[in-house]
């Protein structure tokens, strides 16, 4: 009688360690790596220093996070390098879904971007009330203005503010593109004492070391919008598609929203980005 009393209370425990070793596994992701393909201006402002581990504590997942440019970053997902991104260059990402590398393209957050130089402001554009205005000065004067000139979202912004202010600046002496993110290019406009078009949140994040000032500030051509997606298993069926998923419903998420609202406030006085899960882009800036 002993002896089966035993074996029973043998059979339930490991019945209940198989029990919850199913649970175990159903619980934990099948695959734990993401890669994330996002802008620069995410990692500079530290923001995503922020989110990652709290994404990756609720999860379990492990995220890989590749800052380049907008362009880059979808030019990885068009590729199958990467299973979520994280950019800022509305006409670029449009295409990219309607080819269909990307699914579930949802609104994030926003900030803007702002024209900052030199105190001294050769060109004479501080209180422009028009970006591209701006630009034709600074163009007219001929002082130096330093783009990013990778293809990025910022990139992409200023190419269409030069189109705006009816300038082809390619070749021009006084125009330098570096090739780099928005943090570096930031520095080299500072170095130089030239004149560049940033996202305020990067910006505010280096302001202390640049001695640059924003110039140029409030048109609505200026505005900067984040969105969030994910690369079509159906094109690149290895994408981790529940891994993104999960790190996309993150992002929108209430809590995630409510840290992106006060994220720089207590450093800098301001948010470095405005939260807008289930809003509209045509009710931003209003």
């Amino acid at each position: 009688m002993k002896i089966l009393k035993t074996f029973k209370l043998t059979i339930l425990i490991m019945t209940s360690i198989l029990a919850a070793n199913v649970m175990s596994a159903q619980a934990a992701p099948k695959q734990k790596n993401i890669i994330l393909a996002t802008t620069t201006s995410t990692q500079d402002t530290g923001l995503l220093d922020v989110l990652i581990p709290i994404f990756e504590k609720q999860t379990g997942y492990f995220v890989k996070t590749i800052a380049v440019g907008s362009g880059q970053a979808m030019a990885m997902g068009q590729k199958g390098e990467a299973d979520v991104l994280l950019v800022h260059s509305p006409d670029a990402e449009k295409k990219f879904v309607d080819e269909g590398f990307g699914v579930n393209r949802r609104l994030v957050m926003h900030n803007d971007f702002v024209i900052v130089g030199q105190g001294e402001d050769q060109a004479k554009i501080k209180n422009t009330k028009s970006a591209a205005g701006a630009f034709k000065l600074i163009a007219e004067a001929e002082v130096l203005f330093v783009s990013r000139g990778d293809n990025s979202g910022t990139h992409s912004q200023e190419k269409k503010l030069w189109k705006a202010a009816g300038i082809n600046p390619e070749g021009q002496k006084w125009y330098q593109q570096t090739g780099l993110g928005m943090g570096q290019t930031l520095n080299v406009a500072a170095e130089k004492k030239g004149y560049t078009l940033a996202d305020r949140g990067t910006y505010l994040a280096m302001k202390k070391n640049l001695g640059m000032d924003i110039l140029v500030e409030g048109d609505a051509a200026l505005l900067n919008i984040y969105h969030v997606m994910e690369v079509n298993i159906a094109k690149w069926p290895k994408v981790n598609d529940a891994g993104a998923k999960a790190f996309a419903d993150f992002m929108l998420s209430k809590k995630t929203q409510i840290i992106i609202k006060s994220f720089g406030v207590d450093k800098y006085g301001s948010p470095l980005f405005f939260p807008d899960a289930g809003k509209k882009v045509e009710d931003l800036g209003k």
